[in-house]
């Protein structure tokens, strides 16, 4: 039988605020801190429908997924689509609902979306503004009622929305280019 490690021999007060005395490792890409999530500046807001904007938060063009808010005032829908990975979104504001289930997400909540999901979010016209935090792995396949595909949006669609949303804004496409690791 062996036995387990064993705990750490406690560090003095001074050492546990010694920073980490040794270089990063080369080809790790740098942090992304990003100021202001819910941005004063409108014009980061990327439009995708009437009523509906994403704001990105990073795209991880190595992992193929992106995090960004979903932002819908009044009442707006976001196309039906699946995705072939999971998705995790948090509510910071408002709320939303799926056409095909029978819960909402409420301000504070979690949603975990199955891989192979087919949906349809909605915001309904009693909610004067959502917001929603995502991160989204591989794509939104955008499909019909009877699932055929439509189109699709990945982590590289969305960097070319982007760069093509700033670039005709004032903000230079390469404002885009901040998020990407």
């Amino acid at each position: 039988m062996t036995k387990p490690n064993p705990m750490p021999v406690e560090a003095s007060v001074e050492e546990r605020w010694t920073p980490y005395r040794h270089p990063q490792p080369k080809d790790s890409p740098p942090e992304l801190i990003v100021p202001n999530v819910i941005p004063t500046d409108e014009r980061v807001w990327v439009p995708v429908d009437d009523n509906v904007w994403f704001r990105p938060l990073l795209f991880c063009v190595t992992r193929g997924y992106w995090m960004n808010l979903l932002k819908v005032r009044r009442a707006g829908v976001l196309s039906r689509h699946r995705h072939p990975l999971p998705v995790h979104g948090y509510v910071l504001k408002g709320k939303w609902r799926y056409l095909e289930h029978d819960w909402v997400a409420t301000e504070g909540s979690y949603v975990y979306e199955a891989p192979g999901e087919t949906h349809t979010l909605v915001v309904d016209p009693d909610v004067e503004e959502m917001i929603t935090m995502f991160q989204v792995n591989g794509a939104m396949i955008y499909v019909d009622p009877d699932g055929k595909c439509l189109g699709y949006d990945d982590v590289f669609t969305r960097i070319d929305k982007c760069r093509a949303h700033y670039a005709s804004n004032g903000l230079g496409a390469e404002y885009a280019d901040q998020f990407i690791r």
